[in-house]
């Protein structure tokens, strides 16, 4: 589920739609978390499904560790990807604003952690990378941890909407990170090698 102080707004002929801020939305800010009415399915239910259903899964899905393609029910699925993405994910399946998001700013994720299928070339943002590829979790995960790590102690001291998506025992992991008891989980955790399975099944 996404955030309540959001919606979907025009962003350009290029990009087509996004999710827009509403509120001020501050760093630390749980800005999606998976819920019961997010869909699942395996690469066999997709193989199974009509070509015109598998088109827009291919468009608005994301690949989960377990190598199946999650699709979001509202307006989750709208976020854009970018380089410099305000949201990042986590292995506690939410994402957190990583910085400041303002009224009327566009949310975004950086597609180089949800497994994509294939790379892909998008819009110059005038960084070093160009590319999103399917294995960028291994190579950007502790770049990523770093800008989680540095307003996941704000996840507590905000209001946070969502909360009541996240279990308790997650929130508990989170109070022990917090605490120094523990230490945060890397998105690395999300990583589906789809090599890897290709492998074990030709066995």
């Amino acid at each position: 589920m996404i955030h309540p102080h959001t919606e979907i707004r025009f962003i350009s002929e290029t990009v087509g739609h996004g999710v827009v801020a509403t509120q001020f939305i501050p760093a630390g800010t749980i800005t999606w978390a998976l819920d019961k009415l997010d869909r699942d399915f395996t690469p066999a239910d997709f193989d199974k499904l009509d070509p015109l259903y598998q088109t827009i899964l291919e468009t608005y899905i994301y690949r989960n560790k377990a190598g199946n393609l999650v699709l979001c029910w509202d307006n989750g699925r709208f976020v854009n990807h970018s380089f410099k993405s305000n949201c990042i994910s986590t292995a506690y399946d939410f994402e957190v604003a990583v910085r400041d998001i303002y009224p009327g700013e566009e949310l975004t994720d950086d597609y180089g952690y949800l497994n994509v299928t294939s790379p892909f070339t998008a819009i110059d943002e005038g960084t070093e990378r160009k590319t999103v590829y399917p294995d960028d979790l291994l190579h950007f995960s502790k770049e990523w941890d770093a800008k989680v790590n540095a307003v996941f102690s704000k996840i507590t001291q905000i209001k946070q909407p969502l909360k009541n998506l996240i279990s308790e025992e997650v929130w508990l992991e989170i109070n022990d990170i917090i605490a120094g008891r523990l230490q945060m989980r890397s998105i690395a955790e999300n990583y589906f090698d789809s090599q890897k399975v290709e492998t074990s099944s030709t066995r």
